[in-house]
């Protein structure tokens, strides 16, 4: 008997930064584990602004440099991704406090901050789009590094 596929939404203010990070590394370690078959897994924004764009130049930096390669177009949440998806991840309190107002009363979602899985206790996963360089993104990379492995460790 198959199990269902279980589904994951990443989330942050633009889709440009952080939950694009999130969802390639997800998608990475899923890979690794040879299980990229049992789960759907994608990323969204809370805001508008990007919509239809890709993922900041130093995501694709960070991630490269790491040997992830990732395609992405930015999306903003939609009322049917409480319904679709088992869980959505926000990267800081923000975050959470808006998902939490945008959740419809028949979300299935089990609405989460990915930082709560980090070992190392980092649970905000600041944005780091108005940095000057990538050591913002690179503490973003590792941070969902950590809290993701974390996270499917908890499901397996």
């Amino acid at each position: 008997m198959s199990q269902q596929k279980k589904s994951a939404l990443f989330i942050c203010l633009g889709n440009i930064c952080r939950s694009p990070m999130a969802e390639a590394v997800f998608l990475h370690i899923l890979k690794q584990m040879g299980k990229t078959e049992d789960w759907n897994v994608d990323s969204a924004a809370l805001g508008s602004w990007h919509v239809g764009g890709g993922p900041d130049r130093r995501t694709m930096k960070v991630l490269k440099n790491n040997g992830i390669n990732y395609s992405h177009r930015v999306r903003q949440i939609t009322k049917d991704d409480f319904k679709k998806f088992d869980f959505i991840f926000g990267m800081d309190d923000n975050n959470m406090k808006e998902l939490d107002s945008l959740k419809p009363s028949s979300a299935k979602a089990k609405l989460i901050l990915l930082g709560t899985y980090d070992p190392q206790g980092e649970r905000i996963i600041r944005d780091p789009y108005y940095d000057d360089d990538d050591a913002g993104f690179v503490k973003c990379y590792e941070q969902c590094l950590r809290s993701c492995t974390a996270f499917l460790e908890s499901q397996s």
